[in-house]
């Protein structure tokens, strides 16, 4: 980090997020997503950056699924970046919302036919009595669809991490590791350091 940080933690990320897209061998927008449950218990899963905005960070889901129904439940939850081949790790804790229809069915044209297809065809987070279940409900879908368009199933759409902080991690030799946190504070945002 520099010695003048930026004044928005959005311009820090995208400088992050560019530098280890350049490195990472794999999945740079990969980040791991940390809900709750009604019973207070935690969950924790990898999910992939899909949109990030002065808003927040968006990814995409079936609502039905285990974190969908959480996050529909209990609408906060905390993501963390870790990007090895740069040495990096971002931290983001915040209120969640849903993306609106538009913004979903746009992002759902985007992705390949065959992961539309399979968004129709998995029971997401449900038992699966068998493999050949899944291949059954995939061919199913297939020619239900043929080779038309596909619309974007009710139940799945876009969540949007909405940060009350961001935290930037550096390594540095010694475990003397530089943390920056930025928090939002009415329409702007305050920064601290912190001990590593």
């Amino acid at each position: 980090m520099t010695e003048r940080d930026p004044d928005n933690p959005f311009d820090l990320f995208d400088a992050w997020f560019k530098a280890a897209a350049a490195r990472e061998p794999s999945d740079p927008e990969a980040m791991a997503l940390a809900t709750v449950g009604a019973d207070g218990q935690p969950s924790v899963r990898m999910v992939l950056l899909r949109g990030l905005d002065a808003r927040g960070f968006t990814f995409y889901t079936n609502y039905d699924s285990r974190k969908g129904r959480q996050l529909l439940d209990m609408p906060r939850a905390a993501l963390c970046f870790h990007w090895k081949s740069v040495n990096r790790q971002v931290r983001v804790e915040g209120a969640v919302e849903q993306v609106g229809a538009e913004e979903a069915d746009v992002y759902f044209a985007s992705r390949p036919r065959a992961s539309r297809i399979g968004a129709w065809a998995s029971l997401q987070s449900r038992p699966l009595p068998g493999r050949f279940e899944l291949e059954r409900r995939i061919a199913r879908y297939t020619a239900k669809f043929g080779l038309g368009g596909i619309p974007r199933p009710p139940y799945w759409s876009g969540f949007r991490v909405v940060p009350a902080s961001i935290e930037f991690w550096e390594q540095r030799p010694f475990r003397l590791h530089d943390r920056l946190v930025y928090h939002r504070r009415d329409d702007g945002w305050i920064t601290e350091r912190l001990y590593p």
